[in-house]
């Protein structure tokens, strides 16, 4: 039996261990009847229960795979934090100070959420803040001097935290010793029938974006900046994610960078996901200027997630607040350079509301 050790509102086990490294699993749980289970392995969310018992995100049971599926092995980045940057870099590789930066590809010759042992693959040092009304878990990682590529060391910390409410929040900051591109997110996949209860197609996914960065076959921006309207990327009233799929208009489903609407860096609402059968929505609030809205056209069922749920196309809708993808390619687009003595912050909030609550 995996050893325990406990707090006000928190719980950790053993998990498993990745390098000589032991991993935890934490659980925090609220007096309104929410829970969260957070690994350290990437800080990853893998569960978040509402208070009527329902968990909301796809996640899988083990660390390692042994009869299933594991967070150490090849899956999508399910609830992991993502960096030193987000999404793609185009060519794996960028220019500063005049010179060419060579990064870790890992999907053909780009580079995806910080390479093939960005910080999705790390093991995060944690640090439980108990708290029975409001319990958290402060989480960090040093990015050494050329890892991944990237230049510089950079101190990352990610803290998780649940409100007194069905709110589960998360702060993510970093500094720099030296000139380097730092852009998080945070990567859930949510669907608010359960985890396991199929295709999350019937949901309505609201985003307040009037804005979309188009990219080509690769999934990277192009540098063009569009307007929604006539798109089917137009998810400014709460369309069912059903209506682009069915129609055949976006049949692998949605994959794609919306600019929020508001100023960069002050807390907004930029997406509401609604499941219309069960009564529940999601409000995600964030500080960051971009939403990419992916709608898990790439699961196929070969995910064995917890209590044994085969994930399958189209199981949850990841929503990751983030800069915009591959920017650091895309010099008339708003930056994510970070400089020493500089710090850096995102706050998202993800708020339930529950029926007859």
């Amino acid at each position: 039996m995996a050893a325990v050790t406990a707090g006000e509102g928190w719980q950790r086990e053993a998990w498993g261990t990745v390098e000589g490294r032991e991993v935890g699993l934490h659980t925090l749980t609220n007096r309104a009847g929410m829970r969260a289970r957070i690994g350290d392995y990437g800080a990853t969310l893998v569960g978040l229960t509402l208070p009527d018992g329902t968990d909301v995100v796809l996640g899988l049971e083990a660390l390692h795979r042994t009869t299933g599926s594991g967070y150490s092995g090849t899956q999508p980045y399910l609830g992991a934090v993502i960096g030193r940057v987000a999404n793609r870099v185009a060519g794996a590789s960028f220019e500063l100070a005049g010179r060419r930066v060579r990064l870790a590809a890992n999907e053909g010759t780009t580079q995806l959420h910080g390479g093939p042992g960005g910080f999705a693959h790390r093991v995060w040092s944690a640090q439980p803040l108990p708290d029975p009304e409001a319990p958290g878990l402060a989480l960090s990682y040093l990015s050494e001097d050329g890892e991944e590529g990237y230049p510089g060391r950079v101190w990352a910390g990610a803290r998780y935290g649940l409100g007194p409410g069905p709110v589960l929040s998360l702060e993510l900051h970093a500094v720099a010793d030296a000139l380097t591109p730092v852009a998080l997110t945070h990567h859930p996949y949510f669907n608010l029938a359960g985890h396991d209860a199929g295709r999350a197609l019937g949901q309505r996914l609201t985003v307040a974006a009037d804005h979309y960065t188009p990219a080509d076959d690769s999934l990277i921006p192009t540098g063009e900046v569009r307007h929604v309207a006539g798109t089917p990327f137009d998810l400014r009233h709460g369309p069912p994610l059903a209506d682009a799929v069915e129609s055949g208009t976006l049949a692998g489903g949605y994959d794609i960078n919306l600019l929020v609407t508001g100023p960069r860096g002050v807390m907004r609402r930029a997406a509401m996901l609604e499941d219309p059968a069960s009564g529940r929505r999601l409000e995600l609030w964030s500080t960051q200027p971009a939403l990419q809205v992916y709608s898990g056209g790439g699961l196929d069922g070969s995910l064995v997630g917890k209590d044994g749920a085969r994930y399958q196309r189209f199981a949850g809708v990841a929503l990751e607040a983030q800069a915009i993808p591959n920017v650091v390619n895309l010099p008339h687009l708003p930056q994510v350079w970070l400089r020493p003595g500089e710090r850096y912050r995102q706050r998202i909030e993800y708020r339930f509301v529950l029926p007859g609550r």
